[in-house]
């Protein structure tokens, strides 16, 4: 995003410093009425930093898994401010014929996202979805138009576009050409994070709907890796760690040095060393972006083996500048002077004084917290506003679907040039057909077409 769409976000007077120091007021007398599709792990930690900026009412609750359905409108209920219980679904479609919902956070698996998202703009609900956006680029260009045509807000949770530490590492060190000519950028995961084991497949529990939980995706047996969290291992569900931790790093240096698509995008990879896990993700691949338009190449790294090459950047980005290098992370920010100069180092900000529950909150990510609650604070006043969030839509598709094409350039074995415009693959027909994954009967696919 440029820096004129960035200040467009506040054209009410709601810039990012005025998010980030003063306490927000909203127009609407009403709370808002909340749903929750999907209540995982981030799914309630992004929910309860939502309660924790604005007066909500969480109204209701779907899950294919009753226990957790259950867990997540008891803990739901004794963090809101009316404290009642909303009420709980097993199927998206029924929350939303039944309840009238002002915002809708759809925090599902990959291959659930747009599906719901698409649903739920339907119905009137403006929406805060995961990320990657998509498991392939067609849904992406779908979600996409599927805001435009019905007129929703749709925040992506990129939440690094509202981080503290890195907006300060922005403004301070790179707008102020303390890095000089930038003419590289590296991203990485060196986190040991792909699943490991071989267990049997077995029956799916009776609290969980299994055939539900699947969906559109091709069904396989049902095993203990699928559910909870460990689905990533598998790309029926999503895109691997380049479609989970790449988007996160990728997405970051596209708004912090205002990027737009890769001309070309060329991967290499596979399973080179966990060959006996059940997981088929990749467990080593490179993928390259190449911008032209700003004579630079951004290029990501993942291994989940090994050591990395800086113990405190394991997840991260580097931008090289011939006046100095900065180093990026979910917890910290470091600027490295080339030659006389004065180097910075600036760790992630902490609310514990102001939001004393997040020292408390069973698997919260703490650092993230103060991110969110501004990713939210930022979704809230483009509602207001009518306007364009941080993280919109478009941006979410934009590196949602180029880490998709650095997986299908990894499967096809050669450089892909796209074309936004078009939305396509340029001279590659196989590519192209790559860009939809079938949908499992009887779900239907969505296109820009359809919606």
């Amino acid at each position: 995003m440029n820096r004129r769409t960035f200040l467009q976000v506040g054209a009410a007077g709601l810039t990012f410093s005025a998010l980030n120091q003063h306490p927000m007021v909203f127009g609407q007398q009403k709370a808002r009425r909340v749903g929750l599709i999907g209540c995982g792990w981030y799914g309630k930690g992004a929910l309860l930093r939502l309660i924790q900026v604005e007066p909500v009412e969480v109204v209701a609750l779907c899950d294919v898994d009753s226990r957790m359905l259950s867990e997540a409108a008891q803990i739901v209920s004794s963090r809101q401010k009316s404290g009642k219980i909303p009420n709980t679904y097993g199927d998206y479609r029924e929350m939303l014929k039944k309840e009238k919902l002002d915002i809708v956070q759809v925090s599902t698996p990959d291959h659930w996202h747009a599906l719901a998202m698409i649903a739920a703009v339907k119905a009137g609900a403006d929406v805060y979805v995961e990320k990657p956006i998509s498991v392939d680029v067609v849904e992406g260009q779908a979600m996409l138009a599927a805001a435009r045509k019905y007129g929703r807000v749709v925040q992506v949770n990129t939440q690094r576009r509202s981080t503290p530490h890195l907006i300060e590492a922005r403004d301070q060190i790179l707008r102020e050409g303390k890095l000089g000519k930038i003419g590289l950028v590296e991203v990485y995961s060196y986190y040991h994070m792909r699943a490991r084991g071989n267990p049997p497949d077995i029956t799916p529990p009776d609290y969980f709907n299994y055939e539900m939980w699947t969906g559109p995706a091709p069904m396989r047996p049902y095993n203990r890796m699928v559910h909870p969290r460990s689905w990533r291992a598998f790309m029926e569900y999503g895109n691997g760690i380049v479609g989970d931790m790449c988007i996160h790093m990728y997405d970051m240096i596209r708004w912090i040095l205002e990027l737009g698509w890769p001309k070309t995008i060329s991967s290499t990879g596979g399973i080179f060393i966990d060959k006996e896990s059940k997981a088929n993700i990749s467990d080593t691949q490179t993928a390259t972006f190449d911008h032209p338009e700003k004579n630079l190449t951004v290029v990501w790294q993942h291994r989940t083996w090994g050591h990395p090459p800086d113990p405190k950047y394991p997840w991260g980005a580097t931008i090289y500048g011939d006046k100095g290098t900065l180093k990026l992370s979910v917890m910290s920010y470091d600027f490295i002077p080339q030659g006389q100069g004065e180097s910075v180092h600036k760790d992630v900000t902490y609310e514990y004084e102001q939001y004393p529950e997040d020292r408390t909150e069973k698997d919260l990510e703490r650092h993230v917290a103060p991110a969110m609650r501004r990713h939210w604070k930022n979704f809230l006043a483009a509602v207001d506003n009518r306007s364009r969030p941080v993280a919109d839509i478009e941006q979410g598709y934009i590196s949602s679907a180029s880490c998709i094409l650095a997986n299908l350039s990894m499967q096809l074995g050669r450089t892909l040039a796209w074309d936004p415009k078009a939305g396509k693959v340029i001279d590659d027909e196989q590519a192209n057909r790559m860009l939809t994954r079938p949908y499992r009967k009887p779900w239907i696919h969505p296109n820009p077409t359809n919606i």
